[in-house]
């Protein structure tokens, strides 16, 4: 836990840019009846039958002290496609960085080694070397600032019903156009020093 909380006081340095990952699903609903028309001064109505249409995953991609986020939507959340956000991270979004400080949560995917699965031990290693995996401790996945980035897309985008997942790709895409012009970011308060006070039972007992 320290160790994330003290990563989030550095300076920003353009060498060495913190990433946020952490990922989520989106269950497609079809509509099955055509929603009613607005009126004026009255909510948007909607018949409550749909249809599933499958689920997307999505993974967000943050970059709290530069204000820009990403989000990938893929068809599952396989290491081989945790591998391949490592590879983007490397070789799109921070291709000129030393090393990329990566903060995710402890799911078995996020390792290491999903690289080697998904490339040839050169290539997986060249990835590796760039990035840095700081992991939040289990059960406190609330300090991984993308699951805050998450609930804003959440509430400002994936709120209602999505029929399929290129719709979902354009919605999303319009929602982090926006939010990165805005170069919107968290103003993240809670430090070590704060832990050590408030969280003092969840520490050994000296």
């Amino acid at each position: 836990m320290e160790n994330v909380l003290d990563l989030y006081q550095r300076p920003e340095a353009a060498a060495y840019p913190l990433v946020c990952v952490d990922e989520t699903s989106k269950q497609h609903l079809k509509e099955v009846r055509p929603p009613l028309g607005v009126v004026k001064g009255s909510a948007s109505r909607y018949d409550a039958e749909y249809a599933r249409n499958g689920v997307s995953n999505l993974f967000m991609i943050f970059a709290p002290l530069l204000g820009f986020r990403h989000v990938e939507v893929t068809d599952k959340r396989t290491s081989i496609d945790f591998a391949h956000i490592c590879r983007d991270l490397v070789e799109i979004h921070f291709p000129n960085a030393e090393k990329i400080l990566l903060v995710c949560d402890n799911l078995n995917t996020h390792k290491p080694a999903s690289l080697y699965k998904a490339f040839q031990p050169d290539e997986a290693r060249r990835i590796a070397e760039k990035i840095e995996f700081h992991y939040t401790p289990k059960h406190g996945s609330w300090l991984n600032m993308a699951e805050i980035e998450l609930s804003v897309l959440s509430r400002q985008c994936l709120c209602r019903r999505i029929g399929d997942q290129e719709t979902l790709k354009r919605e999303i895409q319009a929602w982090q156009t926006r939010r990165n012009e805005q170069a919107a970011t968290v103003k993240w308060q809670f430090t070590t020093d704060d832990a050590r006070i408030k969280l003092k039972k969840l520490y050994p007992a000296v």
